[in-house]
């Protein structure tokens, strides 16, 4: 990657942390303010999925609107928003006001994920390597984000360290607006368009040839300083490349990133208290008063739950190198096997405390190696006028469909227990195999 490559990554790799660092500082918060606003959990659970709803829901609108005025502004735009929501949960003096600023957040940090990726899917030669740093930040994010905000409401009040959780956006998005995105968009030849469609590499039409009024059954525009734009989006325009994504076996692909969806909301969302029922007992480290309301942040499985999620960042590097090196989705193939006879190896696992160490933590791996390479799966079969809208729908299945993870892991844990729970997450993962061997046979390569 050349300077302004490097700077592009940087950019989106540091605002995907941000989204996940304030996605999951907010249930640390949560301890907190049913004291300060005198409520109930249900209530507060109610803004919670407010926000986190508005999250998922909210990538396919982000999408439209990346595809209209795109990627740069639209990223600048959530980093500033989620620094706005958080100063006013800083201020926020009752509940309705506090719902607000949680639908704030979860309504700005929506557009995330389809604008960085639909910027990195165009503008980066080794279009896997950049998204496998962009999911390091993401998980540095998931793991590190809320064990900071822990520790900071261990030292001061939760109001203060609210309005200082909103300043890294403000800094990451004053580097944005440095950051020169025509530096990196280029024009591709017909050799290099080839070679890019064996690697995962970026779209030979994605510099287009400047026409403002292309659109998807043409040119595409230049991409411009906002990383890609077509000119005006109308329910018209977006009916038409929904058809497009569709007849080129689009479908197929949302099907595989619904089932990683899935996969991911269950084994992460039954995780954590497996891993305190397994080692609860064997080690005992004890770092707040057991009376703190913060004591639960500190049990012996949330250390090592933060432990799987940090060796993710092994698996989001390990995915963006196979991205670049065979097609994405073969690679998804071997991946979801992998994870299919992980889920399996996960009880068995759990005799003794070496061997189920490592089982999670090579779970941890392999989930996250999914993630680079169902993004290049997803830029590989979209058109790049209707990038935006294809990581739209993508969001909506892993974030919106996948949700669905956290209920079927609950109903499965009290109707039957973690083996079953096991057997059901190979399953899943043996679908996701299956729908990534029929991308490979069915759907339409658009690199």
């Amino acid at each position: 990657m050349d300077a302004a490559e490097r700077r592009i990554v940087g950019f989106t790799a540091g605002s995907h942390g941000l989204v996940h660092t304030y996605e999951l500082s907010i249930p640390i918060l949560l301890t907190v303010w049913v004291g300060e606003f005198s409520t109930t959990t249900a209530a507060l659970g109610v803004v919670v999925t407010l926000g986190y709803g508005l999250f998922g829901v909210g990538a396919l609108p982000g999408g439209i609107l990346v595809d209209r005025f795109g990627s740069k502004p639209l990223i600048l735009a959530c980093l500033a928003g989620m620094a706005g929501s958080f100063l006013l949960v800083s201020l926020a003096p009752t509940l309705p006001v506090l719902a607000a600023a949680i639908a704030i957040w979860g309504l700005t940090a929506s557009v995330y994920h389809p604008a960085g990726l639909s910027l990195l899917s165009k503008s980066i030669d080794r279009r896997g390597t950049a998204l496998g740093y962009h999911g390091i930040g993401g998980n540095l994010g998931i793991a590190l984000g809320p064990l900071a905000t822990a520790l900071l409401l261990l030292m001061f009040d939760w109001r203060l360290v609210t309005a200082a959780l909103a300043l890294p956006a403000v800094v990451v998005a004053a580097y944005g607006v440095t950051v020169d995105v025509d530096a990196a968009l280029s024009p591709v030849d017909g050799d290099e368009a080839g070679d890019a469609a064996g690697d995962g590499g970026p779209d030979a039409d994605s510099a287009g040839d400047g026409s403002p009024g292309a659109n998807s059954a043409g040119d595409e525009p230049s991409e411009g300083s906002s990383g890609g734009t077509k000119g005006e989006v109308s329910l018209s325009s977006i009916a038409t490349d929904t058809r497009l994504l569709i007849a080129g076996g689009f479908l197929i692909v949302f099907a595989f990133v619904t089932f990683s969806g899935l996969y991911y909301r269950t084994f992460l969302t039954f995780l954590p208290d497996l891993l305190g029922d397994v080692l609860g007992g064997l080690v005992d480290l004890q770092l707040v008063d057991p009376e703190s309301p913060y004591a639960d942040q500190f049990d012996v499985g949330r250390y090592l739950y933060v432990a799987v999620l940090t060796v993710g960042v092994f698996g989001q590097y390990l995915g963006g190198r196979i991205a670049d090196r065979v097609s994405p989705e073969r690679g998804l193939i071997a991946v979801m096997g992998v994870l299919s006879v992980l889920a399996l190896l996960f009880i068995p696992a759990t005799g003794t405390v070496a061997t189920f160490v490592a089982v999670s933590l090579a779970l941890g791996v392999a989930l996250f190696t999914v993630q680079p390479l169902s993004q290049a799966t997803v830029a590989a079969y979209s058109p790049s006028e209707a990038r935006g809208l294809s990581f739209g729908y993508t969001y909506v299945g892993i974030f919106g469909i996948g949700a669905l993870g956290s209920t079927l892991a609950g109903t499965v844990l009290t109707r039957a227990g973690p083996p079953e729970l096991s057997v059901v997450l190979a399953v899943i993962a043996a679908l996701g195999a299956l729908s990534a061997t029929a991308v490979t046979r069915f759907a339409t390569r658009r690199d």
